[in-house]
């Protein structure tokens, strides 16, 4: 039987997870999405909302090529510090302290994972964010059969808005029988 390899710095991510009881981290299931988003864009800029512990930013750190940059931001001081840590030999990667919006200064994105702020608060600066061709990836959603989408009874907005904007090509992935991604392109 074969194992799938976890990429050491998901490994040392995790560990520092644990450690600060951090317990909403990126499965691996939407980590290897990431990582394969990543290397699909071997120069490019890629950008995460929510670094947590970095477990994620880890995950797409696993897909950076070598002339890419990787900018990550977290609102709770301790945590970026901690995922800092994970990352402080690699040039190519920034740990942000604050505001989802920090990333603004580092747009645009060739990858976009918006794990955090702006995914629900501010969906349209999030696409306004994706270079022409950028990739943005939107995890926690709950899969639905339904059209239009539906989340507690209710149409889900939030996924309505982001599988059907004019500027985006997108669709929902499975990946585990109770959640879903969002993944689109930017025209």
């Amino acid at each position: 039987m074969f194992e799938r390899v976890v990429p050491p710095r998901v490994v040392a991510a995790e560990e520092v997870a644990a450690g600060a009881g951090f317990t909403k981290s990126c499965t691996p299931e939407v980590g290897r999405l990431l990582g394969f988003a990543a290397a699909a864009k071997p120069g490019g800029v890629i950008a995460e909302s929510g670094t947590g512990s970095g477990v994620g930013t880890a995950w797409l750190h696993s897909g950076l090529g070598a002339g890419a940059r990787l900018v990550t931001v977290e609102r709770d001081e301790g945590l970026a510090r901690r995922a800092a840590d994970v990352f402080a030999d690699d040039e190519r990667v920034t740990v942000l302290t604050g505001d989802w919006r920090l990333l603004e200064q580092h747009a645009p994105f060739d990858v976009f994972f918006c794990d955090g702020g702006g995914k629900r608060d501010d969906p349209r600066r999030v696409v306004e964010l994706l270079a022409p061709g950028g990739l943005l990836l939107l995890d926690d959603f709950t899969p639905s059969p339904d059209w239009p989408p539906r989340f507690g009874g209710e149409v889900d907005e939030l996924r309505l808005f982001y599988l059907t904007h004019p500027d985006l090509d997108a669709t929902e992935v499975l990946t585990t029988p109770s959640s879903s991604v969002i993944v689109a392109a930017r025209r």
